[in-house]
This record gives C-alpha cells, structure tokens and sequence, in this order.
C-alpha cells in the first residue's frame, strides 16, 4: 500500500471518528467507504469493527453520565438473538451490496412515514432495535443510521442521545467483528495496523466535545440530516458503477 494511501485512510480515521463523535453517527459511512477502497469486505468489517470499537468505546467513556442503561440492556438481548441467527445463514455481502444498501438506508428511512416510527423509550422496542439493527449491520456494514430511527421520536437530549447510541454501537461492533472475523478470520490484518488506526480514532472521537457542546439540539439534527444524505448520494453513485463495470 502507498504512502498516500495510508495518509488517506489515516486521515478518513480521524474525520470519521470526529463525526460519529459529534453526531452519533455517519463517521462510520465515511470510515467504511474508504476502507471498501483497499480491504476485501470481511477484511474491511473487522478493521472497521476495531477502530468503531475505540472510538464510540471513548465517546461512551465520555458521556457514561448520560446513558440510559435500562435502553442498553434490552438492546443487548435483541443483538445476540440476531448475532446467533445470522450467524447460523453465514452470510457475507460483496461490495457493492454494501455501498448500495449503505445509500439506500437514509432514503428508506426518509420514506418511513413519521408515525410508523417507533420510539426507544417505548415498552420492547430496544429489544427489537437490537435485533433490526444487528442484522443491518451484518448485511450493510454501518447501522448507526438505522439506530437513528428508534431515537428521533424520543424526547432525549443530544447528550442523551449521542451516550446511548454510543454504548450500544459499541456492543454492536463487537459483535460484528465477532461475526465476520469468524466467518472469514483476520485476513492481512496484523498489530501494526490496527493499533495506529485505534491511536488516530479516539484522537478523532477526543476532539468531538468541543463541538457536540457548543452545539444546540436544533442544529445537531439539522447537520446530521446534511451529512447523511450527501454521504449517501456518493454510495449509490459507487454501488452503482461497481455494477455497471461488474455487469
């Protein structure tokens, strides 16, 4: 791999770790795009799963006062029901599944119409979340997205917001690092790369506060909206093109 090479995807680690840390989300679209670049896909999830692990493990670190633990310990439940399933299919998405469905995600979304959009602080649905978001997550590679829908009919503050999906995500990437790495082992992975992408990514997920804090509720919603839908745009322009040149 070139020099600039891995200055790009150190620098993607950094970017990506500093918007999953303001927004609570969307970092890993952009973290997991560029690994897609290098890394066949198993490769890239357990790499994506060990720097997402450092970063929101850092963000949840952070925010512990705000959490919702009753919210994290039914999403627990529901995860590895899903983890046990999908793992009995074994299945595992070529790259252009991934991009296609990372980019159609924020606008299936969209289309939901607001009342069907069910509310985390409701009776069972955590444990559902767990379950839905689990399997998106195997099958798209990033579901802090999908994680979204379940938290924006709740009244929680983006503070609240952002701890809870942390600790959550950060149980979800364990577990997808379990799921591929069994599936197809470690690849070329080794110590040397992934412990200076863990290094750059809570240097990403440290400076994230001091925007998150200067931030109003209002304008956290308004930019993460922003974010998501240019990101997906490039993904399905991408997935696109991988199946046109693969037709």
């Amino acid at each position: 791999m070139s020099i600039a090479s891995l200055v790009l995807i150190a620098v993607t680690i950094v970017l990506s770790s500093f918007i999953s840390g303001v927004f609570g989300m969307a970092g890993g679209m952009v973290l997991l795009g560029v690994l897609l670049v290098y890394f066949d896909v198993a490769t890239a999830m357990v790499l994506f799963s060990i720097i997402q692990l450092a970063t929101n493990g850092w963000r949840t670190l952070h925010w512990r006062h705000f959490v919702l633990w009753p919210i994290f310990w039914r999403y627990v439940a529901g995860a590895l029901i899903a983890f046990v399933v999908m793992r009995a299919i074994a299945y595992v998405p070529d790259k252009a599944v991934v991009y296609l469905l990372l980019g159609l995600m924020p606008f299936a979304v969209e289309a939901l119409p607001e009342p069907m959009r069910p509310n985390i602080e409701w009776r069972g649905v955590a444990f559902l979340t767990g379950i839905a978001t689990t399997v998106v997550q195997f099958m798209a590679g990033v579901g802090g997205l999908f994680l979204d829908i379940f938290f924006q009919k709740s009244r929680l503050d983006r503070k609240t917001t952002n701890a809870t999906k942390a600790v959550t995500q950060t149980y979800s990437h364990l577990l997808r690092g379990a799921y591929f790495g069994s599936l197809a082992g470690t690849g070329e992975l080794t110590v040397a790369m992934w412990a200076p992408a863990v290094v750059l990514a809570v240097i990403g997920a440290m400076l994230a506060p001091f925007v998150l804090e200067r931030m109003s509720d209002a304008g956290f919603r308004q930019w993460t909206r922003v974010l998501i839908f240019v990101l997906a745009a490039v993904y399905l322009v991408r997935g696109g093109m991988m199946l046109w040149q693969g037709a």
